[in-house]
């Protein structure tokens, strides 16, 4: 009967509605903060799509929209820790020189 039971496009009967499929898959990706690597993944598992496929698909997007891109690499990037480290802090409780 039906070959494709998940109702989604053929990439190769209908390539540009593929394409339009993944990228809205990794948008929906970008709306959950995953990464490049966590995205190809869930599509993979999920989708049934071809790493290859979303990773050129994710490509071109970052390749038109490099600002944005830039400033979502940077949101989602593990920030370290903010405060300074214990050796460039004064102690809070030091000793007091004794005179001599």
């Amino acid at each position: 009967m039906f070959r494709n039971h998940h109702f989604f496009p053929c990439l190769h009967c209908h390539p540009h509605s593929y394409i339009r499929m993944v990228q809205h898959l990794i948008e929906r990706c970008l709306l959950l903060h995953m990464s490049r690597d966590q995205c190809i993944k869930a599509l993979a598992e999920h989708a049934g799509i071809r790493p290859l496929v979303t990773l050129t698909v994710w490509r071109e997007l970052q390749k038109e929209n490099k600002d944005f891109f830039r400033a979502y690499f940077h949101s989602i990037s593990p920030r370290p820790f903010m405060r300074r480290s214990i050796d460039q802090r004064a102690p809070r409780f030091a000793r007091r020189k004794r005179w001599m």
